[in-house]
């Protein structure tokens, strides 16, 4: 099975409805790595790397996401494979 990377973007209200944690458990019930974190335009940004169906079942998600989200659209875009990520992190907001 190919492993792979995606960088993802979600739109819509996604940030203070639990989204970031919920992703994190997601990608770890997958054996996806990785990481997720708030971006200043309301959006959250994701990198998940792993086995490609494992990441794709995480992809999938991420377009519903938790009970109180509202998820507008979801922008994929291949990753370069990344083998240093170790587990799947929650990381500090970005100030972009």
């Amino acid at each position: 099975m190919a492993k792979i990377c995606l960088h993802v973007r979600v739109v819509g209200r996604v940030q203070g409805v639990w989204f970031r944690r919920f992703t994190q458990q997601q990608a770890e019930a997958h054996g996806v790595v990785g990481w997720v974190r708030n971006l200043a335009d309301g959006s959250v940004e994701a990198m998940l790397c792993g086995e490609e169906i494992n990441v794709h079942h995480v992809e999938a998600w991420l377009n519903q996401g938790p009970e109180l989200a509202t998820v507008a659209e979801v922008i994929a875009e291949p990753g370069d494979w990344d083998d240093s990520h170790t587990g799947f992190e929650i990381r500090d907001d970005a100030d972009n």
